[in-house]
């Protein structure tokens, strides 16, 4: 997600300063080469041997004869963006300001002035961050073109979002964003089809990739809505959904005005009518199972115009009967392209997958994170030129 950008770290003098290591650390994991630079009261919380360690370059404690804020941020300078976390509401205010009496200050007016993606994520006491010179400031910096990581809002303070939040808004401002202006739709996980009020019928799906390909389309410039049975993300819009027909009219209320759908659902094939009452144990039990609606016909005959990709889930082990049920979908739905993977994958979190389109199939091996901006790219591709491949 992050290979070949160089982050610019900048930590100020909030208790959060101690998460930067391993904010570091996950920069890092992703490709990132980072380089961190801190104010004077951001060494008091933490010391500059510790972000050394975790960043493995020289910490920029002050600003020297060496015009480290040139030669990290300036125009030819070794920066791709500028991140600044934790930014205390003095950081936040002077980088609003142009007052440079910090080094993390003084590498933002350079990054602001040169147009180097700046990233912020604040951290703070909530009455600071409500105070209305402090918002006044954030307001200013994203009329500038800045970028926020915003606070979890918890216990009275504004904590730092969490490290996968900030690596995702740093590779969407760092990298390119081809699915700028593009709204996106995502299904992700298992759907649950309710036996009675406590007993339902799923399947094993974690939804992680699902999750991953809309973190992705995010990071390449989409809108995203995401409808799943799962957590609310910083990425995307959720719409929760439980089951088929939920998923079904959680995509038509947003289909209207989006480019793309991609369906990494794996939605139940079959219905019951659910009981009012709790079954009673210990009795047999014959369920009458009805077939659902296939989501991406129904999807494509009613949106003809809708950009969909499909996911088809295999458990034979064997590629070319996956390529032809694979193949199979993709012409009776009218896909862009179809990604095939087999059942063995489920819940982990690595994966072999078979991207298949028209006469072409590629393969893809490695993490689900890594696949789902695969799909990014190639859904990229695809409403960029929908008559090539």
């Amino acid at each position: 997600m992050l290979e070949g950008v160089n982050v610019a770290l900048g930590v100020s003098g909030s208790i959060a300063a101690v998460k930067t290591v391993e904010l570091a650390h996950e920069l890092r994991r992703h490709g990132a080469e980072v380089r961190a630079v801190t104010t004077d009261a951001a060494t008091g919380i933490i010391h500059p041997w510790a972000l050394e360690f975790a960043t493995e370059n020289d910490v920029v404690t002050e600003i020297t004869g060496a015009v480290e804020h040139v030669e990290l941020c300036g125009r030819d300078g070794w920066a791709d963006v500028f991140l600044v976390a934790p930014a205390t509401a003095n950081t936040v205010g002077k980088m609003a300001a142009a007052v440079d009496d910090t080094p993390v200050t003084t590498c933002a007016t350079v990054a602001l002035g040169t147009d180097i993606p700046v990233v912020v994520a604040p951290a703070m006491h909530e009455p600071m961050y409500d105070h209305p010179g402090v918002l006044a400031s954030l307001d200013r910096l994203e009329e500038w073109g800045v970028d926020f990581v915003d606070p979890r809002l918890e216990e009275g303070k504004a904590k730092i979002a969490a490290e996968d939040d900030i690596v995702t808004e740093v590779a969407r401002a760092a990298g390119s964003t081809p699915l700028a202006g593009r709204h996106v739709v995502v299904t992700s996980g298992a759907t649950s089809e309710r036996i009675d009020p406590v007993r339902t019928i799923t399947n094993r799906a974690s939804g992680r990739t699902g999750r991953a390909v809309a973190r992705a389309c995010y990071v390449l410039g989409a809108d995203v809505t995401l409808v799943h049975d799962g957590p609310d993300t910083t990425y995307a819009a959720v719409e929760q959904v439980e089951s088929a027909a939920e998923m079904l009219d959680g995509v038509r209320a947003h289909a209207d005005d989006a480019d793309a759908l991609v369906s990494a659902a794996a939605i139940s094939d079959y219905t019951v009518a659910p009981s009012e009452e709790k079954l009673r144990s210990g009795q047999e039990l014959t369920l009458e199972l009805e077939p659902t609606p296939k989501l991406i016909d129904t999807v494509g005959e009613e949106y003809p115009d809708l950009t969909v990709v499909g996911f088809k889930l295999e458990t034979s082990g064997d590629d070319d009967e996956l390529v032809a049920r694979a193949r199979e979908t993709l012409d009776r739905a009218g896909l862009a392209f179809v990604v095939g993977n087999d059942a063995s994958v489920l819940g982990d979190a690595e994966t072999r997958t078979l991207f298949v389109r028209g006469s072409s199939i590629t393969e893809f091996v490695g993490s689900k994170d890594a696949l789902g901006i695969r799909v990014a790219e190639e859904l990229a591709a695809e409403l960029d030129d929908p008559d090539d491949g």
